[in-house]
Parts: C-alpha cells; sequence; structure tokens
C-alpha cells in the first residue's frame, strides 16, 4: 500500500494528478507539466517533498558515525547552521543513496531519498554503534523554488531567510529553514511539524505561489544538471563516474570512510567513464537507456528529457572518459547527432551551453 503526505487532500483539491512514486501517492502535476516548469523558472513554485526521509544523528558520537558513512566530511561543517552534499557509499564505491547533511546546535541532520529509506535506515544501523538515530516522521518538508521563492516566503512566515547563503540553514523553534533546492533556481526547503505544513502550503498558493509536481521537478532539475538516485547514480557506478567526485574528501588522509579503499583504487587506476551533458542537434527526444556513440566507445544516456526552457532535448549520459565533442544517440533505431556538454544546462533561467 502507497503512503500518503499530510498534503495529500490538499493536491487533490488542487487539481494534482496523482501517482505512485517511491511508495508514495505524489502530485505528477496540476493540468499542465511545462506551466509548472516555465512559473519555477520566471516567478516561485512550491513542491511537496515531505516523502523525503528526515534522519537526526545525536550524541558524543556523531561526529565520528557521519565521518565514517559520509564521502564527504562533516568536518566541513564548522558551526551550526552549515550543510553539504555527499553520498553513503558501498565498501565497493558504489553509491548507496546521496544526501544533505545539516549542522544543528546539538548534532546533524540527514536528508535523504524518499524510494530508499529502507535502504538507508538499514545501512545507519549496520554502522551504528554509538550514536543516537531518529528518524522524524512527523515532520513534512516543502521546497520553494524560483527567483521570487525566498522573497514570498520571507513574507509570509517573517523568518529572515534573505541574508542565508547557499547551503546554509535557519532554525526557529520547530522550523528548520536550509537554503538548497533541486531546480538551478533559488529557494528554501522547510522542514516543520506536519500541521504547520498543510497551513504554509495553502499560504503560499493564496500567495500566488504555484503548486509543482513530479514532471516539472524532473525536468528542471535535469536543465539543472542534478542527478537523479537511481538513475544517474546507483550502487554500482561510483562518485568519479557520476559527476559527484567533487564530493569526496580524501583528506584527511586518515579519515577511514566506507568505499575509502575501492576509490583509491580507482584513482590509481584511472577512471574509466564520465557522466556528463548531452544536448540533441536534431528533431527527437533523447531516454534513458538510449545508447550513445563516441569515437572511443559506446555510453548510455541515463536521463533524458525535452527541456521546456532551451527548446530541445538535454540529457546525462556516461559515456568513455576519453569522450567529448560530436557523438550520435540511437533513437529508435536512427543515429541522431549529438554533442557533449558540461552540464549545469541551465541557471537561474538562464542557458549555460555553450
Amino acid at each position: 500500500m502507497t503512503k500518503r503526505t499530510p498534503l495529500y487532500d490538499a493536491h487533490v483539491q488542487a487539481g494534482g494528478k496523482m501517482v505512485e512514486f517511491g511508495g508514495w501517492d505524489m502530485p505528477l502535476n496540476y493540468g499542465s507539466q511545462i506551466k509548472e516548469h516555465e512559473t519555477v523558472r520566471s516567478a516561485a513554485g512550491v513542491f511537496d517533498v515531505s516523502h523525503m526521509t528526515i534522519i537526526d544523528v545525536s550524541g558524543s558520537a556523531a561526529r565520528d558515525f557521519l565521518r565514517h558513512v559520509v564521502a564527504n566530511d562533516v568536518d566541513r561543517l564548522k558551526v551550526p547552521g552549515k550543510a553539504l552534499y555527499g553520498a553513503l557509499l558501498n565498501e565497493q564505491g558504489g553509491v548507496v543513496d546521496d544526501l544533505i547533511v545539516y549542522r544543528r546546535e546539538a548534532g546533524y541532520r540527514c536528508v535523504v531519498n524518499a524510494s530508499t529509506r529502507d535502504k538507508v535506515l538499514a545501512w545507519f544501523a549496520r554502522h551504528n554503534s554509538a550514536a543516537v538515530l531518529a528518524e522524524r516522521e512527523e515532520l513534512a518538508m516543502l521546497a520553494i523554488q524560483g527567483p521570487n521563492a525566498v522573497a514570498r516566503y520571507e513574507s509570509l512566515s517573517g523568518n529572515p531567510v534573505s541574508d542565508l547563503k547557499p547551503f546554509s540553514a535557519l532554525e526557529v523553534g520547530s522550523v528548520m529553514i536550509g537554503r538548497t533546492g533541486y531546480t538551478g533556481e533559488d529557494g528554501v526547503e522547510v522542514m516543520l511539524p506536519a500541521q504547520d505544513a498543510v497551513q504554509l502550503w495553502q499560504a503560499l498558493l493564496d500567495a500566488g505561489v504555484a503548486p509543482i509536481g513530479l514532471a516539472a521537478r524532473d525536468t528542471l532539475r535535469l536543465e539543472a544538471g542534478l542527478n537523479l538516485y537511481g538513475q544517474d547514480m546507483t550502487e554500482a557506478t561510483h562518485p568519479f563516474e557520476s559527476n559527484i567526485g567533487w564530493t569526496v574528501a580524501m583528506k584527511p588522509a586518515d579519515r577511514e570512510f566506507i568505499g575509502r579503499q575501492a576509490l583509491e583504487s580507482v584513482q590509481a587506476s584511472g577512471v574509466a567513464r564520465k557522466l556528463t551533458g548531452l544536448v540533441l542537434e536534431a528533431k527527437g527526444v533523447m531516454r534513458h537507456g538510449y545508447e550513445v556513440r563516441t569515437a572511443h566507445g559506446v555510453g548510455e544516456i541515463t536521463s533524458g528529457i525535452f527541456s521546456p526552457t532551451l527548446g530541445y532535448s538535454i540529457a546525462l549520459a556516461r559515456v568513455p572518459a576519453e569522450a567529448e565533442g560530436s557523438v550520435e544517440v540511437d533513437i529508435r533505431g536512427k543515429a541522431v547527432p549529438a554533442r557533449l556538454v558540461k552540464p549545469p544546462f541551465v541557471r537561474n533561467g538562464q542557458s549555460l551551453v555553450n
């Protein structure tokens, strides 16, 4: 049986087309994916992301635990209110999940994906000896994104977030506000008690902030060059071939995080594949699983869409590390010209494709 977030009834009332996603009933769209996408790029939209898993880590062993299980180093979070993006790795260096870690006055908060909830909770339990782990199922989470998002949220809530820097957070009572997002636009993600989330959702809609569904969330994140777990990275791929090698903190050399030895071997032998951007130079739409033919061998599209902002198809593809420039994509048996580019494709509503 699928789960429902505290906002399920609000989605139905707003005209949301509900679908199963990661074991949850979630809104695919509220009538027009393209309109929702454009609204986030030009104004402000709100996403219900309450299906994501929030885990608080506290106690005297919290720091050591997270330094062991997260490939990025939480010691980079020098003061409460800072956040970092990182990955949980298996012993082979494969990505168990990606996550955001916030430092708090008393411990840390981890936000991981909905579809990996059971796996991550089991992974944490397996590798934990003394840290206090608490899943915060009573909390909901809203992502408010777009060029007007911060101003709209600040005016409604009274919480002073406009001065928050990216990947910083503010806690006001039972509410945590992070200056993060998954769209390539400015915005905040608000974690708060479920009933308060319902009230905030309605207040945002009343103020003209549009509800946004999963479909637009996917096109927005891909334009921003951001990975989707389960497609662009999995337990069979390591960070250096998933375009998140920058999140791996190999220094200090004495920090023994899970997967370190495997990644050291990869570095010593050389990275064979890379995850990079792709733009189609003819009509058509690239999709997950399509073959990419390069001068250095064959690769595969991990995520592909028609970009509403750019007006043509874009994708992320895992290809041989030496590949560059012009390639071909097999679209239903037809070789279609494409070009490798460095993601992201869009930031703050503007094209970054050269």
